[in-house]
């Protein structure tokens, strides 16, 4: 693992956290950031902005709405129309059908559209933007087909305001998913994740069968049958100060009960 900034106390609070600058042929590379967004109206802007000010020439975010009621779908267009169709796209869906068909959605859309790269990215402030300079150049020096960015290798932090239980469970879920899974990736239930574009083809998204969070731990479950490296790179993850996370009892049901369907396919 290549050596890492120490750890910051929030997602853009000291020095550590700045982007760092990649040379221009990898700043250039095709990119998109896949943001599902349900309600976000309160963070969208200011995730918008933090990203188009990136050092990333060849950056593109692409916003998956799925019909807000809190009209974060037209301000997604109204930032598609200020930064120009190749750098902020909005794809429109008809509902809310979960995490993990909304990232699927707009993963598939991306590939098609050309991109090299593709960027799973939380809308409300909890994965750092300036993390993703680095993710990229990890990705790109190492050739790893999955660059993820983690909580829980060594320089990862945590929000101060998860408190003992939430830090526990998160642990805990990592722990049992990659124990029954058999994997050695520390933050298999991270959703903050770089994809290389054959990677992401060898998966097939049409096929991926989590509807909800436990979409991150499958995605890299098969990418890891099909052979394709794993990298983790230290993040802080912060808390949402803004609007309300949508786990609910269905979505840890699906999570829990995910990882044995999954061992149990790749037996038959």
């Amino acid at each position: 693992m290549p050596s890492m900034p120490s750890k910051p106390s929030g997602p853009d609070a000291n020095p550590a956290s700045r982007a760092v600058a990649l040379p221009a042929d990898w700043a250039a590379t095709p990119l998109t950031v896949v943001m599902p967004t349900y309600n976000e109206a309160g963070n969208l802007p200011g995730m918008v902005r933090a990203l188009m000010a990136l050092d990333l020439p060849g950056l593109r975010l692409l916003v998956v709405d799925d019909s807000s009621p809190d009209g974060t779908g037209e301000i997604a267009d109204r930032h598609a129309r200020e930064f120009g169709p190749e750098r902020v796209g909005v794809l429109h869906r008809a509902g809310k059908e979960g995490l993990g068909r909304a990232y699927a959605a707009g993963m598939a859309q991306a590939v098609a559209d050309g991109a090299r790269y593709v960027l799973q990215m939380d809308a409300d402030g909890s994965h750092p933007a300036s993390k993703v300079p680095q993710m990229l150049g990890v990705a790109l020096a190492t050739g790893a087909g999955v660059t993820l960015g983690s909580r829980y290798v060594e320089g990862g932090t945590l929000s101060d305001a998860w408190g003992a239980h939430r830090r526990l469970l998160s642990r805990w879920a990592n722990a049992y998913a990659g124990t029954i899974l058999g994997t050695r990736v520390r933050d298999i239930t991270g959703g903050f994740n770089l994809w290389r574009e054959d990677a992401l083809r060898a998966i097939d998204l049409a096929s991926v069968d989590s509807a909800g969070y436990s979409f991150q731990v499958e995605m890299k479950y098969r990418a890891l049958r099909r052979g394709y490296g794993v990298m983790e790179v230290p993040i802080h993850f912060e808390d949402r100060t803004v609007g309300e996370s949508k786990m609910n009892l269905m979505v840890q049901l699906e999570s829990v009960a995910m990882p044995w369907k999954l061992r149990a396919r790749s037996r038959r």
